[in-house]
């Protein structure tokens, strides 16, 4: 039986990585889905971001399955576009019941961190664009009359701060973001609990995706090997990291009715991280 059959989730980030693992783990599992990813790559990072080709490769993935989608480019800082997103989505697919606010980046390394650019980038992704995925969503969710669920991506860092040598604009603006959704989350929880949609964080530490995982953030471990042993965690994981689909299990939770009394929590999914920090 699928756990999700016949619901539609929004995901943002959709084009790779975690966003990518939450999208064919929902399909799988009998959802439609709405999506969106900036598809571009931006000045103030070191890594490339995901391409078009990345965001028609998700599609062709899903469509696979024999679900349906509504996945186009968007911006996460563009509430108008957001919104758009949002609209057309219900209006193709017929219904909104899961939000996953995926969309981050991580301007974390080496001399660009030190831009002030780094430090409003990350706000403006990962604290304001929280809030355009779920703000313009909350009305259709409602609309539904059966519930719903909200999941936001967090960060271990939103749990015990980074951890640093010495501090830059780019990991505080990490930090704040990824603490600032911890407070949207109980503030919408609270305010949605009488309509039966739930709100939740899901903090993981360090996962293999594209945003991990590339030349930039391989050169700064190598410029900086204390690093690696602060990040360490106590449960093995392979290469010191979890999979997406280990996030993804969670996720998936949340949104079913597994979780359906689960709200207004931060979910720690970390091998151990937190424990001993």
């Amino acid at each position: 039986m699928a756990l999700v059959g016949n619901r539609v989730a929004l995901i943002s980030g959709i084009a790779r990585g975690q966003g990518r693992s939450d999208a064919l783990r929902l399909a799988q599992e009998g959802a439609d889905i709405i999506g969106f990813d900036v598809a571009a790559d931006d000045p103030v990072l070191e890594y490339p971001l995901a391409t078009k080709e990345d965001l028609a490769e998700t599609v062709r993935q899903i469509e696979a399955i024999g679900r349906r989608t509504h996945i186009v480019v968007a911006d996460v800082r563009d509430y108008d576009a957001v919104e758009k997103v949002i609209a057309d989505g219900v209006k193709k697919l017929g219904r909104l019941d899961f939000v996953i606010a995926n969309a981050g980046i991580a301007p974390v390394t080496n001399q660009i961190r030190f831009h002030r650019d780094a430090f409003v980038a990350s706000i403006e992704v990962m604290l304001t664009g929280v809030f355009n995925t779920i703000y313009p969503s909350i009305p259709y969710i409602k609309a539904g009359g059966q519930g719903g669920a909200i999941v936001i991506h967090g960060s271990t860092i939103g749990v015990v701060g980074g951890i640093l040598t010495e501090p830059s604009p780019g990991e505080i603006g990490y930090a704040a973001a990824k603490h600032g959704v911890v407070g949207v989350m109980h503030t919408v929880a609270n305010a949605l609990a009488a309509d039966s949609i739930r709100v939740n964080v899901v903090h993981a530490t360090a996962v293999r995706t594209p945003m991990v995982v590339n030349e930039a953030m391989a050169r700064h471990f190598r410029d900086h090997p204390e690093l690696a042993k602060m990040i360490e965690n106590p449960l093995p994981t392979p290469g010191g990291m979890l999979e997406p689909s280990d996030v993804t299990n969670t996720v998936l939770h949340l949104v079913s009715d597994a979780g359906r009394y689960i709200t207004g929590q931060s979910v720690v999914v970390d091998a151990g991280y937190t424990t001993y920090r």
